[in-house]
């Protein structure tokens, strides 16, 4: 009789499995597909900034991750402590998220409004082409309280090997983009593309009044990696004073958005999020 039970209850939950996973193929197959927009922004030849994004699924707990606290906070006064003198702390406890190759219409819009949900403010680093061609979502950020960074005018990853005056150029071009849509919008920071830094790139960047912005977490979000993984990595590495580094933009960031919604309640219960200031260099 016991057995003739636990066979009757294996087979009713093998048919509620069943079922189940019907329900969820169908309500898949009901949602339309997302357009893929394009940018504008020409990639690296060696990066795969533009490719498909895997399915945003399997995320863990927030709670499951704890980050580390073994290291106090660099600071940030004067010359960085990056790459060529950049930035890569806040130089306090509080920790700065950072959004690069924005804006877009597809997913510009879905990390403002995870952002204001959560109350966290941020820092977008934009590309001077797509700043032209969307300045309605230059003109969102700022209202939001948001910090806006240079990040060039077409994501020349090279830009630092050229001359100071095409340097110089690419960077007023792009500085030029964001205030022709926010006329009293305070750049106050450049990022290179591809974090390819070099003495000219940072020297120019200062001439022109902004601090060259760097980043210590990475989780590669661009390499498409998937939700889990952007999650895993920014809540073990994530120390107080760093510089997290994400994208809204360069194609599919369905995975960074979907991590959004884990990481955005999980690093606020650890540490105190802002937007990079914009009131001192």
């Amino acid at each position: 009789m016991r057995a003739t039970k636990v066979r009757a209850s294996g087979t009713v939950i093998l048919v509620l499995a069943a079922l189940l996973g019907s329900a969820y193929a169908l309500g898949r197959s009901l949602v339309p597909e997302q357009p893929q927009r394009s940018n504008g922004v020409t990639a690296s030849r060696n990066q795969q900034h533009y490719a498909e994004q895997p399915p945003a699924t399997d995320f863990p707990a927030p709670a499951t991750v704890s980050p580390s606290r073994s290291a106090e906070p660099q600071q940030a006064g004067g010359d960085g402590d990056g790459p060529d003198g950049s930035w890569i702390t806040t130089g306090t406890s509080r920790v700065a998220l950072t959004f690069d190759d924005g804006p877009d219409p597809q997913y510009t819009p879905q990390v403002l409004a995870l952002l204001n949900e959560y109350g966290v403010k941020a820092t977008f680093c934009v590309v001077g082409q797509n700043a032209q061609e969307h300045p309605d979502l230059i003109q969102a950020i700022v209202a939001e309280g948001h910090t806006v960074c240079n990040h060039s005018w077409s994501h020349d990853v090279d830009l630092g090997s050229r001359s100071p005056d095409t340097i110089r150029a690419d960077l007023l071009r792009t500085s030029d983009a964001i205030r022709a849509a926010v006329p009293n919008a305070r750049i106050a920071y450049f990022r290179q593309p591809g974090g390819n830094w070099t003495h000219p790139v940072v020297s120019v960047a200062e001439e022109l009044g902004m601090t060259p912005l760097h980043w210590a977490v990475d989780p590669t979000d661009w390499q498409l990696p998937g939700p889990q993984k952007i999650i895993t990595t920014v809540l073990t590495e994530t120390r107080p004073g760093s510089i997290v580094l994400m994208h809204d933009a360069g194609g599919d960031r369905s995975g960074t958005v979907a991590a959004l919604h884990y990481l955005l309640p999980a690093l606020l219960d650890r540490f105190q999020l802002e937007a990079l200031p914009t009131g001192t260099t």
